[in-house]
C-alpha cells in the first residue's frame, strides 16, 4: 500500500477533533494536513494532494453531506456524527465508511482497516491491471469473456458447483465453488457471511442481528454459522 494518505479532518466540536487526532496519530502512514471546525475554512486547503477527509455533518454554515458533493474527487471520505438516521444520505456521495458519536477506538480501528483495504484495492487496480493484468478475473460466458475487477465486484453467490458473480454492471456465473474462490489470493478481502453468500469487508455498510447492508443498499442475510465473521464490524 501506499506509504502515506493524507488526511484532512472537519469537525467544529473541539474535543472531538482532537479525539480524531489522537487515533490517527496511531498510524504511521496517515498524515493530517489539517484540522479545521467548519466546511467554508477548510475548502481553501483541499487539492489534489488530499486523499482522506473525515467530516462531521453537522457543522456550522455548510454542513458535511454539502461539502462532500462539492469535493467528490477526495478518493476517500469518512463521516462522523451524532445522528445515525443520516448514513443512508451519505453513503449516496461514495462514502467509505460512517462511525456513530461518541467514537469508539475497536469502530475507529474497523474504519481504519477499511481505509487501508480500499487503498490497497485502488493501487493494485491502477497500477496492476495496465502492466501485467493482475487483479482481475476473465470470466467466460457463453462465448464472450469478460474481465472483472476484483475491487468491482459486490458479492459472490453460491449456486452449488457454481458461483455468481455481482457486480454493479452485469451477474456472472463461473465453473467453480465460493468456497475455493475465498482460497485464492485475490478474494483474501472477502468474508463469508451465509452459505450463499460472501462479500468485500470495505463494501460493508451497517448491520444488524439478521442481515447486513452493502453500497447500493443492497441487504444481504447472516447464516447463523457465520456470525462470528462480522465480529470485526460494530457500530
Amino acid at each position: 500500500m501506499k506509504n502515506r494518505i493524507k488526511c484532512i479532518i472537519v469537525e467544529d466540536e473541539e474535543l472531538d477533533r482532537l479525539v480524531l487526532q489522537q487515533h490517527l496519530k496511531k498510524y504511521s502512514n496517515i498524515e493530517i494536513l489539517g484540522l479545521f471546525d467548519s466546511a467554508e475554512k477548510a475548502l481553501p486547503f483541499i487539492n489534489s494532494s488530499v486523499e482522506l477527509i473525515i467530516l462531521d455533518i453537522d457543522l456550522p454554515g455548510m454542513n458535511g453531506i454539502e461539502l462532500r458533493k462539492l469535493i467528490q474527487k477526495i478518493p476517500a471520505c469518512i463521516f462522523i456524527s451524532s445522528h445515525p438516521e443520516y448514513a443512508i444520505d451519505t453513503f449516496e456521495l461514495d462514502t467509505l465508511d460512517f462511525i456513530t458519536k461518541p467514537l469508539r477506538t475497536e469502530r475507529f480501528q474497523y474504519a481504519m482497516l477499511k481505509l487501508f483495504d480500499f487503498f490497497e484495492m485502488k493501487e493494485k487496480s491502477d497500477s496492476f491491471d495496465i502492466l501485467v493484468g493482475e487483479n482481475h478475473i476473465n470470466i467466460k460466458d457463453g462465448t464472450d469473456i469478460f474481465k472483472i475487477k476484483i475491487s468491482d465486484i459486490l458479492y459472490l453467490e453460491a449456486m452449488k458447483d457454481y458461483t455468481r458473480i455481482i457486480t454493479s454492471e452485469k451477474k456472472h456465473c463461473i465453473l467453480d465453488s465460493i468456497g475455493n474462490l475465498l482460497h485464492k489470493t485475490d478474494f483474501n478481502s472477502f468474508i463469508r457471511i451465509h452459505k450463499s453468500f460472501a462479500v468485500p469487508k470495505y463494501h460493508i455498510r451497517s448491520k444488524n442481528a439478521h442481515e447486513i447492508e452493502l453500497v447500493h443498499n443492497i441487504k444481504l442475510p447472516i447464516g447463523r454459522a457465520y456470525k462470528n465473521n462480522l465480529d470485526f464490524f460494530s457500530l
